[in-house]
């Protein structure tokens, strides 16, 4: 395995910041660059390609433009199988609050964002019968800044294993708010919401 670097959110592009990233995968086998695999699928996702099928058709269309830009001599595209392994043993969390903590360390970011606006949606498709014939769905809660343009935090759950509250409270505490104004919706003011944030102080 590939020895961790004490700080990813130090690289001053994006392209640092995947290579810096620790490789999750063993070794033995491994033909693609972990950071060349992980930004095609941000490139692709982008594209509206986000499938693992959309990324080897990405990959297999950019693959000669990609070489020619970053120098780099990638032979053949990887495959969505190739793709599927990658994402199977990513540490999706750990490389979620690496990246947040990245883009929180761009120039200018910390002056920019002042407010984060809280959503919940149910994903198109995901409603089905549990056991007992209650229904239940994926949702996914984000952390949206008008000020970037961008969703800077996101979460998925299923209706019958978590909820709304505990998914936002998950991704707040990755998030520093000092000065940072939140909204959300009236289901998270019911009680003293940050009282086991590590972020913010007790408010209601």
């Amino acid at each position: 395995m590939a020895s961790p670097i004490q700080n990813p959110a130090a690289a001053s592009d994006l392209i640092s910041f995947l290579k810096a990233l620790p490789d999750c995968r063993m070794r033995r086998g491994v033909r693609f660059p972990q950071w060349w695999m992980l930004l095609v699928a941000i490139l692709a996702i982008l594209s509206n390609q986000g499938s693992l099928l959309g990324m080897e058709r990405f990959a297999k269309r950019h693959r000669k433009t990609l070489n020619e830009l970053l120098g780099t001599h990638i032979a053949k595209p990887p495959s969505d199988s190739t793709f599927r392994l990658l994402l199977a043993q990513l540490d999706v969390e750990g490389f979620e609050a690496l990246l947040q903590q990245w883009m929180a360390a761009q120039p200018g970011v910390t002056d920019t964002v002042d407010t984060l606006v809280c959503d919940g949606k149910t994903l198109r498709g995901s409603i089905a019968e549990n056991a007992s014939g209650a229904a239940r769905f994926i949702a996914q809660v984000s952390l949206y800044s008008n000020t970037l343009g961008v969703a800077i935090a996101q979460s998925t759950y299923a209706t019958d294993a978590g909820g709304e509250i505990a998914a936002l409270r998950q991704l707040l505490d990755r998030v520093e708010l000092d000065g940072l104004l939140v909204q959300a919706d009236a289901l998270h003011a019911n009680r003293g919401f940050f009282s086991t944030s590590s972020s913010a102080a007790p408010t209601s």
